[in-house]
């Protein structure tokens, strides 16, 4: 099948691979040249495991190209992905959804032929009910369809994800398109992926239902950790035995920063702002939303107990950044609260990241970047662990810094509290 992807963010990007990579024929279409230049080259704008090597593989065999003529690609396919993103708008919690209609009118003057045009976008429920409003004003409903297929991909994990998803949401009514997608997605499904078809309103909701869930499962954890911690339980048991309940599982009950990235953050709030437009109070999830607010500040809180109050001139290393591992994403990272909070109280903060300098800290005063761990930690007072990559699971802490009474602050829960408790170093993490 012959596909046009409209963006090349997270979404767009890692679903057009990957799609060429079952054997379509794919044009990944984006109004930001230098970011086709780069990708035309082989040089990816973000990180993903994997990603690199299935954009040379799949350039190589000509199923996969890339284009800033957004006309050309759409006249040109026969289905067209949506992939815009979805941000929040400024002083308010509703989506913006202004690149999703500046792409519908695109789409609109483009169409010349059958056309199933898909939404993968994040979006609100009605958002596919305006962008067929939006075509129809120029397009004969006749010769397209528009259908809703909210993405599921984790960062980090996005390609597994794509390849082996616990399920394939089709929001549409028309039999004919739903045809067209089942068959397009029939590699995966013959894995065992569940194929959903629901209408598009409850396609749009099952995502933003979805990530709130998740968000709340965060919070809950995040929340219990801190009773944890007063009540000298280990957080870790409580996860495990709650998690082995098939009714709850595990996946989501890890006790540690305040949840970020470019979806949880923004798709709570946006289903409040949907609930408040449909007069529904979504009390949890508002609370949710508090919680998570909250806990930067807890957190903040708790380093400077473990300081004695004394943050002035202290020297902290912050050992990664991102809101999570294996992703350079820095969107609603606790570090760009935590990490200007404690400069501006006196403290000499250096940081290292496995994916490099942040210039959202580049005119942050007393805050560095560090090229290696060993450079980071040298002369630290006190080293806290904030993402959880691998590169800091098998560290000799002990020697990390040349301080005599240095202190680690584990907020990810990586290292083996039993054997760390049982040395000399002065360790504290979360909820044990």
């Amino acid at each position: 099948m012959k596909l046009c992807i409209i963006g090349t963010g997270y979404v767009g990007l890692v679903s057009g691979v990957c799609f060429s990579d079952l054997g379509n024929d794919v044009v990944c279409a984006d109004n930001n040249t230098d970011k086709i230049l780069n990708l035309k080259k082989g040089i990816i704008p973000i990180y993903e495991p994997g990603l690199s090597e299935l954009v040379k593989k799949n350039c190589k065999a000509k199923r996969l190209s890339f284009t800033s003529n957004i006309s050309e690609a759409i006249r040109e396919s026969n289905i067209i992905f949506l992939c815009v993103g979805t941000p929040t708008k400024k002083n308010s919690n509703a989506a913006d959804l202004s690149q999703i209609f500046i792409a519908a009118k695109e789409i609109s003057r483009n169409i010349k032929s059958s056309k199933i045009i898909i939404n993968k976008s994040t979006v609100p429920v009605t958002t596919c009910d305006q962008i067929e409003k939006i075509i129809s004003k120029k397009v004969n409903k006749k010769l397209f369809s528009v259908v809703s297929n909210p993405e599921f991909l984790r960062e980090g994990d996005a390609i597994r994800d794509f390849v082996y998803p616990d399920r394939i949401i089709v929001g549409t009514s028309e039999k004919k398109s739903n045809k067209i997608l089942r068959s397009l997605y029939s590699p995966l499904i013959s894995k065992g992926a569940k194929y959903i078809n629901t209408s598009r309103r409850g396609a749009e909701l099952i995502k933003y239902a979805s990530n709130a869930f998740l968000a709340t499962k965060i919070s809950f954890i995040n929340e219990i950790a801190n009773l944890c911690e007063k009540t000298d339980v280990n957080i870790e048991d409580v996860s495990i035995g709650m998690g082995l309940d098939k009714r709850i599982g595990g996946r989501f009950l890890r006790a540690g920063p305040a949840y970020g990235g470019s979806c949880f953050p923004k798709d709570t709030r946006a289903i409040i702002d949907t609930a408040n437009k449909f007069k529904t109070d979504l009390s949890i999830i508002k609370s949710v939303i508090k919680s998570n607010q909250n806990r930067s500040k807890l957190l903040l809180q708790r380093v400077s107990k473990i300081l004695k109050n004394k943050i002035k001139n202290k020297k902290i290393t912050f050992l990664g950044v991102t809101f999570k591992a294996n992703t350079n994403d820095m969107r609603e990272s606790s570090s760009l609260t935590m990490i200007p909070s404690l400069a501006k109280k006196g403290a000499i903060v250096k940081y290292y990241d496995p994916t490099g300098y942040k210039k959202e800290f580049e005119y942050q005063k007393n805050v560095t970047n560090s090229p290696n761990i060993k450079e980071a930690c040298l002369d630290a007072d006190l080293i806290i662990i904030h993402t959880e990559w691998n590169d800091f699971k098998s560290l000799n802490y002990n020697n990390l810094s040349n301080k005599k009474n240095f202190i680690i602050y584990d907020m990810r829960n990586i290292l083996p509290y039993d054997k760390i408790k049982k040395g000399k170093l002065k360790y504290f993490s979360i909820g044990r």
